[in-house]
């Protein structure tokens, strides 16, 4: 489940920052240097969210810097 995640927030973030190609990026980068802005990464949550149909406040997500720590804090939710 956890690699699914993971794989469904790096396909979210290529949408969101057309730049990125998704074989280029490393699920440790923060959000910040792979270019995304605080809008990005809200709009990279509600998505994600929206996707996996979960119902998380957004604040509990808000400390997640990087694809895997995103992915880790989903899937604990998602248990």
């Amino acid at each position: 489940m956890r690699n699914t995640i993971v794989d469904l927030i790096t396909r979210t973030l290529v949408e969101i920052i057309p730049d990125l190609s998704a074989e280029n990026i490393d699920p440790d980068e923060t959000f910040v240097d792979l270019g995304a802005n605080s809008v990005d990464r809200g709009e990279l949550i509600a998505l994600t969210l929206e996707r996996l149909d979960l119902d998380i406040p957004r604040t509990d997500l808000a400390g997640a810097q990087t694809i895997n720590e995103l992915a880790d804090l989903l899937t604990a939710r998602n248990s």
